[in-house]
């Protein structure tokens, strides 16, 4: 897949562009959709699959106070659109002059002269241009004019019809609410996050018997407080681990961390990236009588880890 973070740096139009256009936050299955369709379609024509993304997310220039947490942040979220096997990953740097372009420049002088489009795939909601004045109505009235396709695709359904269609916003609701099962299902595989090793305070195998790592967040949205059954992807190789979110109240310094225990693993990894996959919460943070109690309690939440990840 080519990766374009500049429109700049497009020197020519691509053949036949089939393009679709969304923040995809959290490239869930609802988008892997789309962007199937994107792809089928290039197919069909001999034409390039286009998938154009933001960065930063527009809410958080547009509406700072209302801007969501990011289930992906660009590096996971680009790695994600290149798995589905689109050829080509435009992020425009979204900017409040961006913004204001209206939206039949943004088709004849981005879409169509910039980056050669005939076919644009988008589903039934879709707006875009300056005070959104680009809706389904407008894109088809000038696809007539300039001789481009519009497709309309359906949103993939949530399991039950009577909660509408999957969305970025219903998966992190779940998140937050330390929903993992249901959350990966819209996914189409595990929340992630990702973070450094950082130093921590220095008690988790010396006082407790449990080695831990801790990690500086890189991403926005963190799950709900708790001890998880986790993957942890680290140094090439995937183990299997327990992560606890929260502020380990047993210690009462109301420090809030995301420390992960790995099994089999004793390596020295601080300042290194780490991905922690959560694939399901085992119970809530809770404050523990004595640091004996609560060696037995991390001791039983990585039997019950170790089931679940079996």
């Amino acid at each position: 897949m080519k990766n374009f973070k500049k429109l700049e740096e497009i020197k020519t139009p691509f053949k036949k562009a089939v393009v679709t256009i969304g923040n995809f936050d959290g490239v869930h299955i609802g988008h892997q959709s789309l962007l199937h369709e994107v792809i089928e379609k290039a197919d069909k024509i001999g034409g390039t699959s286009v998938a154009i993304t933001f960065d930063p997310h527009p809410l958080m220039v547009l509406r700072p106070d209302k801007r969501p947490p990011l289930i992906t942040l660009y590096e996971q979220k680009a790695e994600l659109i290149e798995k589905s096997g689109i050829d080509v990953l435009i992020c425009i740097p979204f900017t409040t002059d961006f913004a204001s372009i209206p939206a039949k420049s943004f088709i004849e002088d981005l879409l169509i002269k910039k980056i050669g489009m005939k076919c644009m795939v988008v589903g039934e909601d879709y707006t875009f241009g300056k005070n959104r004045e680009g809706n389904i109505s407008f894109l088809k009235a000038y696809s007539e004019k300039l001789d481009f396709e519009v497709v309309i695709t359906d949103w993939k359904k949530m399991p039950s019809a009577a909660e509408g269609r999957i969305s970025s916003t219903k998966i992190r609701d779940l998140v937050t609410k330390g929903k993992m099962v249901e959350a990966n299902k819209l996914l189409g595989r595990h929340y992630q996050v990702r973070g450094s090793v950082a130093r921590g305070r220095n008690r988790g195998g010396k006082l407790l018997g449990f080695p831990t790592a801790n990690i500086n967040l890189h991403d926005e949205l963190c799950p709900k407080k708790g001890v998880y059954a986790v993957n942890v992807e680290c140094l090439g190789n995937t183990y299997k681990g327990v992560a606890n979110i929260g502020y380990s109240p047993t210690f009462d310094d109301h420090l809030f961390t995301v420390e992960v225990h790995m099994m089999d693993f004793d390596e020295n990894i601080y300042d290194q990236k780490i991905r922690v996959n959560f694939v399901r919460r085992i119970r809530p943070e809770l404050k523990f009588s004595s640091l004996e109690e609560l060696s037995d309690n991390i001791r039983e939440d990585i039997k019950v880890a170790l089931q679940i990840l079996n």
